[in-house]
């Protein structure tokens, strides 16, 4: 073969291989959980079989590290992704202008997500009647308790159908073995709020729109955690692994609220070793004036995904976020890979979803199922990352210790929102 001819071959491969590269559309998505890194780049192999030329970049960041780089790349226009996956914790944040994210609203609609994604979910992520992010996960509450040491103890868990339920068997329980019943910290502040009826905020941007209920929360874990029948962690925080590997194997308490996938992932990741010990039931609750029981359950943070306005792809995106949110084998497999409980209504038909978990040897779908109407809503606000922080930080602790009454912690939690936030 002459020069001219090799050199000729060779352009027309660098050409070949440009026009190819031109062709491929390469999006980028940032996560906050690098256990989802696999699960999305098997998500965009199955969706590039669908869409050729296809490519996705998943960059994984901390739970917390990745809205601080969302926050840089936004301010400064560098670097921004097409895609996020964010945590309604910290959605807020991004709401104190005009949003990063695109509507998804119509796109919602004429993809029916608005009627299949459950609504309480789809509130999380929805701002001034714009729907920014698709929820990913339930996030429902519940309960954990050993099954081993209720069952010794005689202890049933229908037998705690409320909080004053679990104050009385608490109490009975520190009395007779000086045994502690409940761990707890701050993030459950807002949760129990919403089981009574209240939230942080209100429509119109009051903050604690019912401190009467604020108070009496704090009021009675307060007195719970005085007599050690609800107690916080050493290091104050029921995600600490060494929470998992201290007060949950020794038996220092019988109980734990969390989400779904506070079960699906810190237990099978930090407790492995406790496979079969845990069961799962329906988070305790008050009764209303009527005698009725209130909202069995409600939800603590959770994943959505959003599109960035600054891409120059956005209906590749979108299809890609529909093709994940839809998809029966991607519901399954962030469930299956103790990630969370999915959002997406027909999922929940799948056996899958629904069979005994081996890890708790129970159907932790068929709860999460019994327990989804009754979900209490959320009212979005820029504030609302900021209020969460603060409580779990400064204030729950305090009063649980007996170092601030609760008057006195709402008083000081009131001031030091006054100051980030003004008279907002």
């Amino acid at each position: 073969m002459s020069v001219i001819v090799k050199k000729l071959v060779f352009i027309i491969t660098l050409f070949l291989s440009f026009f190819r590269l031109c062709e491929a559309k390469i999006l980028e998505l940032w996560i906050s959980s690098f256990q989802d890194q696999i699960y999305y780049e098997k998500m965009a192999d199955l969706f590039a079989k669908k869409s050729k030329g296809f490519e996705l970049e998943v960059k994984a960041y901390g739970f917390r590290e990745m809205p601080d780089k969302l926050g840089v790349a936004l301010r400064t226009g560098e670097g921004i992704p097409d895609m996020v996956q964010l945590d309604e914790t910290f959605f807020g944040v991004f709401l104190t202008g005009p949003s990063p994210f695109l509507d998804l609203t119509d796109l919602a609609k004429k993809s029916k997500l608005d009627k299949t994604l459950h609504p309480r979910r789809l509130e999380v992520f929805t701002y001034q009647k714009q729907l920014l992010g698709l929820p990913q996960s339930l996030s429902a509450m519940m309960l954990y308790y050993r099954k081993d040491l209720f069952e010794e103890f005689g202890i049933k868990p229908e037998e705690l159908q409320t909080w004053e339920d679990m104050s009385i068997i608490g109490e009975e329980l520190q009395a007779s073995r000086g045994q502690r019943l409940l761990a707890l910290d701050g993030t459950l502040f807002d949760v129990l709020l919403r089981q009574k009826g209240s939230d942080l905020f209100d429509e119109k941007g009051e903050f604690l729109p019912d401190e009467k209920v604020a108070i009496d929360v704090l009021q009675e874990f307060a007195e719970m955690s005085q007599a050690q029948i609800a107690v916080m962690p050493d290091r104050g925080s029921i995600f600490d692994p060494v929470f998992f590997s201290g007060d949950l194997e020794t038996g220092e308490v019988l109980c734990v609220a969390g989400a779904d996938w506070y079960g699906l992932d810190l237990f099978q990741q930090f407790a492995p070793s406790m496979e079969g010990l845990w069961g799962m039931m329906p988070l305790p609750t008050w009764r209303g004036e009527d005698g009725k029981l209130g909202p069995r359950t409600a939800t603590f943070a959770g994943q959505g995904l959003m599109i960035c306005k600054a891409t120059s792809e956005k209906d590749l995106a979108w299809k890609f976020l529909e093709f994940v949110m839809k998809n029966k084998e991607s519901n399954a497999e962030r469930f299956l890979q103790g990630n969370s409980f999915p959002a997406y209504l027909p999922a929940w038909k799948n056996k899958v979803l629904l069979h005994k978990h081996p890890y708790f040897k129970q159907s932790m779908g068929n709860l999460l199922v019994e327990l989804a109407d009754e979900i209490p809503p959320v009212v979005v606000d820029p504030r609302r990352p900021q209020a969460i922080f603060l409580m779990q930080e400064n204030y729950f602790g305090s009063v649980m210790f007996g170092a601030l009454s609760p008057q006195e912690a709402i008083s000081q939690y009131r001031d030091a929102m006054k100051q980030s936030w003004g008279n907002r």
